[in-house]
C-alpha cells in the first residue's frame, strides 16, 4: 500500500483517509464463533475498532460501540453491525473521565443483560521530538485514555461478565520496542500489556479470561492525525512485510480472543507485526 502525505485534526477521521482503511467491510466472512455474545469496543467508529465491531457482528454478537465525537464515522460502523443483523449500540464522549467509562458499561448492561467482551481500544497519541514538547495535560490525558479507561471499563464491566467473558487490551509493538516520538503513547501501551495479564491471573476463578493485542502499524485515523504528514507517508514500510496492516487484519485475532475456541488463551500479548520481533 502506498499511502500519500496527508493531514487531519486529532482524532481523526476515517472517511477523510487516502486510502480508506480496509475494515473488512466486504471480506470479512463469519461462522457462528460469536453466537448470542455482548460486546463493548471504545475506538469503534474507525480503524482497528470498527473492523472489529464488523467480525463481531457478523460472528453473532450485538455490539455497543464507544467513540468520542467522530458521529459519521461511528453510524457508518452502527450500520454494518446492524446490517450483519446484529444490534447496534452508539455512546460517544471521553473515555478519559472515569465516570464516562461507569456509565458506557451500565448502558451496555441496559441494553444487553451483560458484558461478554471488553475491547478496550480507544487510544490517543501524539507525536514529539522532544521531553519539553510533551505538556503536562497531555502526559496526563494520555494516560487517563489509553490504560485509566482500562482500569475503570474493566472494573465496571467484571461483575457483570459471566464464566467466558473476555477483557482485551490493545497493547502495541511500542509496548517493548518504543518510539521515542511516542513516548507517552508507549508508555500506556506496556502498561496495558501488563495491567491485562495481572488481570487474567486475578478474575481466572472467576473464569473470566484476559489479554492484549499487540499490533505494529496498522493504517487507521490516528496515524494521519497525530504524525507529521512526511511520517506518513513512510509509515509502515520498514517492517519486514514493507507496509503497515489493514485494520481487517488485526481482527481476526480478536475474534479468536473473544470466543470460545480461545478458552484456554488467558494472560497473553499477541504478537501482529509484519515481521517485527516483540519480545
Amino acid at each position: 500500500m502506498n499511502q500519500p502525505a496527508q493531514q487531519q485534526d486529532v482524532p481523526g477521521v476515517q472517511s477523510e483517509m487516502t486510502p480508506r482503511p480496509d475494515c473488512g467491510e466486504e471480506s470479512y466472512r463469519g461462522s457462528g464463533r460469536l453466537e448470542g455474545k455482548s460486546a463493548v469496543i471504545t475506538g469503534g467508529d474507525s480503524g482497528i475498532g470498527r473492523a472489529v465491531a464488523i467480525a463481531f457482528a457478523r460472528e453473532g454478537a450485538d455490539v455497543l460501540i464507544s467513540y468520542l465525537n467522530e458521529d459519521e464515522d461511528a453510524k457508518d460502523t452502527a450500520r454494518l453491525v446492524e446490517e450483519a443483523g446484529r444490534k447496534a449500540v452508539l455512546v460517544g464522549g471521553d473515555l478519559s473521565k472515569a465516570q464516562h467509562c461507569r456509565e458506557l458499561i451500565a448502558k451496555a448492561v441496559s441494553e444487553f443483560g451483560k458484558v461478554d467482551v471488553l475491547v478496550s481500544n480507544a487510544a490517543y497519541q501524539m507525536s514529539h521530538e522532544s521531553l519539553d514538547e510533551i505538556s503536562e495535560e497531555e502526559w496526563d490525558y494520555t494516560l487517563d485514555t489509553n490504560i485509566s479507561a482500562l482500569f475503570h471499563l474493566a472494573k465496571a464491566a467484571v461483575p457483570h461478565m459471566p464464566a467466558g467473558g473476555s477483557i482485551i487490551g490493545s497493547s502495541s509493538v511500542n509496548s517493548d520496542m518504543p518510539s521515542p516520538s511516542l513516548a507517552p503513547y508507549a508508555a500506556t501501551k506496556a502498561a496495558i500489556a501488563n495491567f491485562t495479564a495481572s488481570l487474567a491471573q486475578m478474575l481466572g476463578s472467576k473464569g473470566i479470561r484476559a489479554n492484549s493485542v499487540a499490533p505494529g502499524p496498522v493504517w487507521t485515523p490516528l496515524i494521519p492525525a497525530t504524525m507529521p504528514p512526511e511520517k506518513v507517508e513512510s509509515f509502515g514500510k520498514d517492517v519486514p512485510l514493507g507496509r503497515p496492516a489493514q485494520p481487517a487484519e488485526l481482527a481476526p485475532v480478536y475474534v479468536l480472543l473473544a470466543s470460545d475456541e480461545g478458552s484456554y488463551i488467558s494472560g497473553a500479548r499477541i504478537a501482529v507485526t509484519g515481521g517485527n520481533p516483540i519480545l
